[in-house]
């Protein structure tokens, strides 16, 4: 048996756009990680871009469950001695909305340039409207 291996170039790419509003947050992360990376595609290869685009909207009514919304804590470190800063998950998505999903779904890809190509995939909105209305996505649905 031969291996097929299909070019970037030549791979057919769909738009997706899927409503996050009371969904869990690690069930629509762990959703679009899947498709951004290409999994459901029969021409799959764990090393090539062959993912489609996401449109996330209203991300910013995400739901977690339990106490998370209080007692979930995002770290990050500014580089400088003492510099460890920390926020929850409350506060960041009133300051930066789209941020939580981002983490998220950026946990659940590879580590390194692969992956960073693939978090470019991902469009995330606040809000309900999108401007990749030209590019006609399809609903995606949990």
């Amino acid at each position: 048996m031969k291996t097929i291996f299909i070019n970037e170039k030549d791979a057919v790419r769909d738009w997706y756009v899927l409503d996050a509003a009371e969904k869990p947050l690690g069930r629509v992360a762990a959703k679009v990680a899947y498709m951004l990376r290409g999994k459901h595609k029969v021409s799959f290869a764990p090393h090539q871009e062959m993912g489609d685009y996401i449109v996330i909207v209203n991300a910013d009514k995400v739901a977690v469950t339990g106490n998370k919304a209080s007692d979930k804590i995002y770290h990050h470190y500014t580089g400088f001695v003492g510099g460890l800063r920390s926020i929850s998950f409350e506060k960041l998505i009133k300051r930066h909305p789209e941020d939580p999903l981002r983490i998220a779904i950026k946990g659940m890809l590879p580590k390194g340039h692969l992956g960073r190509k693939l978090l470019k995939n991902v469009k995330i909105y606040a809000g309900p409207s999108h401007p990749h209305g030209a590019q006609s996505p399809r609903a995606l649905e949990l």
